[in-house]
């Protein structure tokens, strides 16, 4: 069969060589010793594992490691081994702190060439790699296979405590220290921790009031992508998901998932130190402030501190003075939307179809805060 296929290739290469005008035919030995010396010489450096072929046999020698596992160069500082030795040089930059290649462009500094070129798209915009079922595009190409499966559903990786899946290995391994209980990334103005790393730097824009994410109809910015996209939909109206007890519309799905549990009763979070249980983590960390006296958010004007971000938020604005809630009815500007609220009663009792509040009480309660908010 092989000798067959030598002659048939053979063939070709004397026709090739005959049919070319202004060339002198070859003699067929001459033709022939050629052909068989390259033809045994690509047979030698090609790969029987897998086909793929090598220009010199020393690099089919290294690539065989890849399917025969071995690896001969091992590191001294950690025993960690490479199948080759310029993988070990890279490798032995982290434990040396070397970075000896620098973005022209911010400065960042990296270990080697290779991860200065995949951050360079951060400047350049280039996202080479596309996927051919939506257009989709990414700077990585290990974004571009995790997003492929979202259209194969693949699912590989396993949690043995839950049975929940993920698409690679990564997302299981940080899902994991749900179970364990281990968050071991800590900020370092606040010493709360965190599961990821980037949850930690979600989490410093509370501190740092960076907000990135800019709203492209009003301006408003946000600290998260996520909520801005929400923020969004105030624009468009669109209420994509409505709830079929009460048939209210919501915005996102995990929005109406959060509202549903008001028909349910499902109460999934429970209080570690009582018996209190809430229907969102983040009400549950509110209210565990409670028994541990946590107040991670400092005023930058004075040193008062909130358990909230949102009361931090309110309380800054008697140094700053804004009131960003207004009357459309007399031009009064109020610091919380609930004091708009109360305020706009007053407004409501004044039309001639209403004669007096409905209580003492109700006037007692909005005369004090009136007073209060001006």
């Amino acid at each position: 069969m092989e000798e067959s296929e030598e002659s048939e290739e053979l063939s070709e290469v004397e026709e090739e060589h005959h049919d070319k005008p202004g060339e002198s035919p070859l003699s067929c030995s001459k033709t022939k010793k050629t052909f068989l010396k390259k033809r045994r010489a690509k047979k030698s450096t090609t790969c029987t594992q897998c086909g793929k072929s090598f220009s010199t046999k020393q690099n089919l020698e290294r690539h065989m490691r890849v399917h025969t596992g071995e690896k001969l160069f091992t590191c001294d500082q950690c025993e960690k081994s490479f199948t080759q030795k310029i993988h070990l040089k890279r490798h032995m930059l982290i434990h040396t702190g070397e970075k000896p290649f620098t973005c022209v462009q911010c400065g960042k500094s990296f270990t080697n060439k290779h991860h200065l070129e995949i951050h360079m798209r951060v400047h350049t915009g280039e996202k080479p790699f596309t996927c051919d079922q939506c257009g989709m595009s990414f700077t990585h190409k290990q974004s571009l296979e995790l997003h492929i499966k979202i259209h194969t559903g693949e699912k590989p990786f396993t949690c043995d405590q839950c049975k929940k899946s993920f698409p690679v290995k990564q997302s299981l391994e940080l899902h994991m220290r749900i179970h364990t209980g281990e968050k071991p990334f800590t900020c370092d103005q606040c010493g709360k921790t965190f599961l990821g790393s980037s949850d930690l730097k979600r989490h410093l824009r509370v501190h740092t009031k960076e907000k990135p994410h800019s709203c492209s109809v009003c301006g408003k910015s946000f600290s998260l992508l996520c909520i801005l996209k929400e923020h969004q939909k105030t624009h468009t109206g669109v209420r994509e998901y409505m709830c079929f007890e009460c048939e209210k519309m919501f915005t996102t799905a995990n929005c109406l998932k959060l509202h549903q549990r008001i028909h349910t009763g499902e109460k999934p979070y429970k209080c570690s130190h009582c018996d209190k249980r809430f229907t969102q983590s983040s009400y549950l960390k509110t209210h565990e402030m409670i028994h541990t006296g946590e107040k991670p958010y400092k005023c930058s004007h004075c040193d008062k501190r909130f358990s909230r971000s949102t009361s931090l938020k309110r309380h800054e604005m008697i140094h700053t003075g804004e009131k960003p809630h207004t009357c459309d009815q007399c031009g009064k500007s109020f610091t919380i939307k609930s004091y708009l609220k109360i305020h706009m009663k007053i407004h409501a009792v004044e039309k001639p179809h209403h004669h007096s509040l409905k209580s003492k009480t109700t006037r007692k309660h909005l005369k004090g805060e009136d007073r209060e908010i001006q």
